[in-house]
């Protein structure tokens, strides 16, 4: 493929849209300033910028202030500024933490009026904390017109290779980098889109469904029954009702029917939208008499403080954060067990149990009886009945 050839004026320019700035220098001759270039993308070059000092009295004054200056104008421009954008795009010279900070209030408006499920709000406010982190870390960014293609390809690459995580996570990333690209353009905060051309991985590898051995299983459940049997109980809905741990948070006791033996879900919290009942088997019941999970007033939620019925919900991280630093602790859990995989060994086992792929389904509010087959073990599916004894005329 042929290299296209830039003109002298062309290389020049791409040169100094580089290097963005020249440092700023003190003069004190017939007049006295502090000059400095900076690019202006609006005439594509740099372009002179001078600050004059002629209104301080007397040399040695000049002099100092002029070098303080000089200081501070140096720092604003190694931390991004540019004399010329905050002239033409005000709203881009915003700062990165303060459009954060209305992204989140933002988010949180739409949420209550019903423009997005509660759930889509915890999921983009933890990849915003989570990049934040990343900002921080080595302060990669002050304004936001620095939020552009090479800062969103830096930190799916810090995603990906850095952290180890899959192309699924990679691709989650994607579409909420995408989803808050399209809330700075909208209100002029830049001017391109800095996900165009970023695209997500078509070719993903499976899931990894790590399905807990029984022997584990069963370990599991003697130490929470000595330990913490409310936290047992978010074990039991997770594994047998299928219930996510965000979901678990919004719970409470009225969703609960003691005589139907069923769990009504709330389709505002749910992942699909939708509303959904589900059955509770006599066990689980059985476990939430004994911690008399009935006689706390129906308002409250099923997993408070400390898993218990609270008036204040539990935060959906603690159900991971207690499984790690108490049950894989103690235990010695291999990595690959973490606590949804009780969800994921739940409908393996029932699949196992030769339960009715139907009745999987719906207790798992799966869209399909494909997607439940995804969990059916290798060795549990079975030939067709109605092609062991075809023969055709061949």
């Amino acid at each position: 493929m042929t290299k296209k050839k830039l003109s002298h004026r062309e290389s020049k320019q791409a040169i100094q849209q580089i290097i963005g700035w020249t440092p700023p220098a003190f003069h004190q001759a017939s007049e006295c300033y502090v000059s400095f270039k900076a690019f202006d993308p609006c005439i594509n070059t740099m372009r002179l910028k001078k600050i004059m000092l002629n209104h301080i009295k007397g040399k040695r004054n000049q002099r100092a202030y002029g070098e303080e200056l000089v200081k501070r104008l140096t720092q604003k421009l190694l931390d991004g500024w540019n004399p010329w954008i905050e002239e033409s795009y005000p709203e881009e010279y915003a700062l990165f933490s303060d459009v954060c900070d209305k992204y989140k209030t933002y988010l949180a408006k739409i949420t209550k009026e019903g423009g997005i499920k509660p759930g889509t709000k915890c999921n983009y406010e933890c990849k915003l904390s989570f990049m934040l982190k990343w900002v921080e870390k080595d302060k990669r960014i002050t304004y936001i017109y620095q939020f552009n293609k090479k800062f969103v390809c830096d930190f799916l690459d810090y995603v990906l290779v850095e952290r180890n995580n899959t192309l699924r996570t990679r691709n989650n990333y994607i579409g909420w980098l995408k989803s808050f690209s399209g809330y700075l353009i909208e209100r002029g905060y830049v001017q391109k889109d800095p996900t165009e051309g970023v695209n997500a991985s078509t070719k993903l590898g499976p899931k990894n469904r790590s399905v807990i051995p029984n022997d584990v299983l069963l370990q599991i459940k003697s130490y929470l029954e000595k330990e913490n049997k409310h936290f047992l109980l978010a074990c039991y809905i997770l594994h047998y009702l299928f219930v996510r741990p965000h979901e678990m948070t919004f719970l409470k006791i009225k969703d609960i029917s003691r005589e139907k033996k069923t769990l009504t879900l709330n389709g505002a919290y749910t992942k699909n939208g939708h509303d959904a009942i589900v059955t509770i088997p006599n066990h689980v019941i059985a476990l939430m008499e004994e911690l008399d999970i009935f006689s706390a007033p129906p308002d409250f939620y099923l997993f408070g403080k400390k898993f218990r019925p609270g008036m204040t919900p539990i935060l959906a991280e603690r159900f991971s954060r207690f499984w790690v630093d108490n049950v894989k602790k103690t235990l010695g859990l291999s990595d690959f067990y973490k606590f949804y995989s009780l969800k994921d060994t739940g409908i393996t086992n029932m699949i196992k149990a030769k339960t009715d792929l139907l009745t999987v389904r719906d207790q798992a509010r799966h869209s399909s009886v494909k997607v439940t087959n995804i969990y059916t073990p290798q060795d549990c599916k079975e030939a067709n009945r109605d092609l062991i004894g075809y023969e055709g005329v061949f």
